[in-house]
């Protein structure tokens, strides 16, 4: 008990989270008299993952792509495409931050890149102040249910390492993520169109459409090169990573000449530093789940749960509040390696499929990015568009409730997450 409120309180005075779990993996081997070497040899173990490779390689692509003028080009395309329709411009927002955040893997990158385009533009158009701010916040955060998030391969790495339950691909991960992704884009779709339903549209144009798509020539093939090389078989995801960046690379920095020589090293150090920090704690936490699985933590809590929850719907939904509670006061990536080897075998247990659980846990850390009173993407915009913290929360309530709405309908209908992996299975 001592040790265990030591560990919170070196939580709560700050100290870096890889430094508590490896604390109490190491404490609690210690306990059990296990040979401490342990918490090596898992991280050896994730030299020997094939697919971990593509979480450096993606990550570094995003940040050659947000350092580069393609989310400009990015946003002309899309308002070229969709400005014509009513609330077109939000919709633009909203599949612009999807993609974007999708490539980077970060949501608040979506808000830092895209934001000084698409604020001033959607109060030009004559949208709310707040409709804009909440918008653009929320909007952020929503390609993370999209391929090649990175939290949705690492989660395929965590569930693969565990070995429980329905084995299944980083593949058919990615599938899962589509319809549940639309729908959250539909619902928003839907409120925009609402709000803009008596503004000036954009009117469409042939013209102004070519200049955009020859614009953006080079970044159009991107999604289809990752996409279509891994479900086509050619590439592995891995594999898929390497042509990915190289061609970003290619693209960016000697085509279009966005980015310098002289700007690679700190891209690559800024980049770097985040995958570093994301490898040191699921080291760290591979070992702790091994204690744990060792300990039987996850079936004494299942016991415990059980004895008060008897079926897997009432299940979920205490899933979901918790995980919106946990997506408040963690990162995603944190949440991930610390939660899910936790949550898997009790879900397990009631039934659930894990590419379903999987969709559920990154849905509701999606919301959780704006989530009142410290979601991370709330600060981000409030000092991005210079704005208090308490406006943005009146302004992402509508959002809020429209997505929660949709991790709702994702929980409860698993056909959305389950139906496009099962025909890449046929």
């Amino acid at each position: 008990m001592l040790v265990t409120l030591l560990l919170i309180g070196l939580a709560l005075i700050g100290t870096p989270l890889y430094i508590i779990i490896a604390a109490s993996a190491l404490y609690g081997f210690y306990t059990a008299d296990i040979d401490l070497s342990v918490v090596a040899i898992e991280f050896y173990r994730l030299a020997e993952i094939p697919i971990l490779l593509a979480i450096p390689l993606f990550t570094f692509t995003g940040y050659l792509l947000s350092e580069s003028g393609a989310p400009q080009r990015l946003v002309r395309l899309t308002e070229a495409l969709l400005g014509w329709m009513p609330g077109g411009l939000a919709i633009v927002c909203l599949c612009a931050c999807a993609l974007f955040t999708a490539f980077t893997g970060a949501s608040g990158v979506a808000i830092v890149a895209l934001g000084a385009l698409l604020y001033p533009a959607l109060m030009q158009a004559g949208y709310r102040e707040n409709f804009n701010l909440g918008l653009i916040t929320s909007a952020g955060s929503l390609g993370v249910l999209f391929a090649p998030s990175l939290p949705l391969i690492l989660y395929g790495v965590i569930s693969q390492q565990l070995g429980i339950g329905t084995a299944f691909s980083i593949d058919e991960l990615f599938l899962a993520g589509i319809l549940p992704g639309i729908l959250m884009i539909v619902i928003l779709s839907g409120w925009s169109i609402w709000q803009g339903r008596r503004l000036p549209v954009i009117p469409y144009s042939n013209p102004a459409l070519l200049v955009a798509i020859k614009e953006s020539k080079w970044e159009i093939p991107l999604p289809f090169i990752v996409l279509g090389g891994i479900y086509s078989g050619y590439f592995a995801v891995s594999e898929a990573a390497a042509v990915t960046v190289a061609y970003v690379f290619i693209v960016e920095v000697l085509v279009n000449r966005d980015i310098k020589f002289s700007q690679l090293p700190a891209i690559m150090h800024e980049s770097m530093v985040l995958i570093g920090a994301i490898l040191v704690i699921l080291g760290v936490s591979m070992a702790s789940t091994n204690y744990m699985i060792d300990a039987e933590v996850p079936t004494r809590i299942f016991d415990s749960i059980q004895s008060h929850v008897d079926d897997p719907l009432t299940f979920l939904l205490l899933l979901n509040i918790f995980l919106l509670l946990l997506g408040t006061m963690l990162d995603i990536f944190s949440a991930i390696v610390i939660m899910v080897p936790i949550i898997m075998p009790i879900a397990l247990q009631y039934g659930i499929h894990p590419l379903h659980l999987g969709i559920i846990f990154l849905a509701n850390m999606q919301i959780g990015y704006f989530t009142p009173p410290v979601g991370m993407n709330l600060f981000i915009a409030s000092h991005r568009f210079n704005k208090s913290v308490l406006q943005l929360y009146r302004a992402t309530l509508p959002f809020f409730v429209l997505l929660l709405l949709a991790v709702l309908m994702i929980t409860y209908i698993p056909a959305l997450s389950l139906t496009l992996p099962e025909m890449l299975e046929r």
